[in-house]
């Protein structure tokens, strides 16, 4: 009985011809979407062979297995979602969302041939940085400027290239590990560096930076503290101080980490304000605040960025003509003070509480009590600004107006053909409007009205 039945499976070519198969091979590949019924296919064989009695053989349930497991494969592949949790930078939603003029603004040189490393003055080989040179200098004050793949690229080429073998100073409140397992710690140890711990968690002085300094010291590295602050007891070493101290042998190198420039950013000072205080040097991140593609920017003395291009690892770490592109054209709206270059944080984070209101009663209008429009907060994110929190509001669905709990229906929001990521707060949850744009409104009112149905 069992073989017989088995055997009426058709071939994986005539599976394939499927029509609800179509749309998976489309966005997963023929090859993909091969696999995975293959897979399905084995399974339930098996699993009918075992148990005919309690898995009875039915084509139509094996079709669904197989359209099953092509969805979830293709929710692996990177799409856009809605973000409806109140943090402008967020790591796991891709950071900054490049702003779609931007984007479209250098799409034609990507693709089509460009002069990425060509001179067309001599028409010879040139440089990568294109124009980007010269514009850094206007917006953060640096001599010269490099880019690297991301910013912890940048930290391990200061420390590889400027300390290996050397000691590094670095103050015992400032060896952070952020998101991923990166430890400031361990990439000091990686790089061929010597850390060298002075002061304590709370306090650490510019005398603390001056007594661990011997001829073996190559580098004091201030770095970002990223996603934390310490309130209270606290000191830390003026910058300005700092730099004016130090021996003419010892690199102030700066982990600005945010990119702020331009913004107006509370508590969290800029790139140039680290380099007019008297940094040598100071990397940051390009999808933070800055608002631009994945990318480590280091700026600062000429003599110092040339030693760091001539790096083995810059080969490595460059990026490619798509960053570069991005960067120049968002940087050139920047110093133009167009809103396409501010970034997703400055515009986000400034935008008017009462503009987020209406926007939550928008969603919620005609739902009644199932849906309420609650204040709420929203961060920056992404490592940036830890103490800042600004008002916004959000809807909160009532879950018992649903048939999932929270989490649950979080599950089932995250499967909709646009995917949405909320948060569940007082047993309930939540889409924060600061994130959510008003596009996007229409949409999640026509998907709440099916669940809340």
């Amino acid at each position: 009985m069992a073989v017989s039945t088995l055997s009426s499976i058709p071939q994986i070519e005539k599976i394939l011809q499927q029509a609800f198969l179509a749309p998976y091979i489309d966005t997963l590949s023929r090859p993909v979407v091969t696999d995975v019924i293959r897979e399905q296919v084995g399974r339930y064989k098996k699993a009918h062979i075992q148990n005919p009695e309690t898995t009875p053989f039915s084509l139509e349930q094996l079709y669904h297995f197989i359209e099953r497991a092509c969805w979830q494969v293709k929710q692996q592949r990177l799409q856009r979602v809605v973000n409806g949790t109140g943090v402008i930078v967020h790591t796991n939603l891709g950071r900054s969302p490049i702003d779609a003029d931007l984007w479209q603004s250098v799409s034609e040189v990507n693709t089509h041939y460009n002069n990425l490393e060509i001179d067309l003055g001599t028409g010879k080989r040139g440089k990568r940085k294109g124009l980007l040179q010269t514009l850094m200098q206007h917006l953060v004050k640096g001599e010269d400027t490099l880019v690297v793949n991301n910013n912890a690229s940048s930290i391990y080429l200061m420390l590889h290239e400027l300390a290996k073998g050397k000691e590094v100073i670095v103050s015992r409140g400032e060896q952070i590990q952020i998101g991923g397992g990166f430890r400031i710690p361990d990439i000091l140890a990686l790089s061929g560096a010597k850390l060298v711990e002075v002061g304590t968690t709370n306090i650490t002085t510019t005398q603390d930076y001056l007594d661990a300094i011997t001829e073996e010291t190559a580098m004091v590295l201030i770095v970002h503290t990223s996603n934390f602050k310490i309130r209270g007891f606290t000191e830390s070493a003026d910058v300005k101080e700092l730099a004016k101290a130090l021996p003419d042998h010892v690199v102030l190198a700066v982990d600005q980490g945010s990119g702020t420039t331009t913004e107006a950013m509370p508590d969290e000072p800029s790139v140039a304000s680290y380099i007019q205080a008297g940094a040598d040097i100071v990397c940051f991140s390009g999808d933070k605040i800055l608002g631009g593609p994945q990318a480590g920017l280091v700026t600062g003395k000429q003599s110092l960025i040339k030693q760091l291009e001539k790096n083995p690892m810059m080969r490595a770490f460059r990026p490619s003509r798509i960053v570069y592109s991005l960067l120049e054209e968002l940087v050139v709206r920047k110093l133009n003070h167009l809103d396409s270059g501010k970034g997703v944080a400055e515009t986000k984070s400034k935008a008017e509480a009462t503009t987020i209101e209406q926007r939550a009663h928008r969603l919620a209008e005609g739902f009644g009590e199932q849906v309420a429009v609650v204040p709420s907060e929203m961060t920056v994110g992404g490592g940036s600004l830890p103490d800042q929190v600004d008002p916004s509001w959000s809807v909160e669905i009532d879950s018992g107006a649903t048939r999932y709990k929270p989490e649950k229906l979080l599950q089932v929001m995250r499967s909709w053909p646009l995917p949405v990521i909320g948060v569940i707060k007082h047993d309930k949850v939540q889409l924060n409007m600061a994130t959510i744009s008003n596009d996007e409104v229409f949409y999640l009112r026509s998907q709440l009205a099916e669940v809340l149905q």
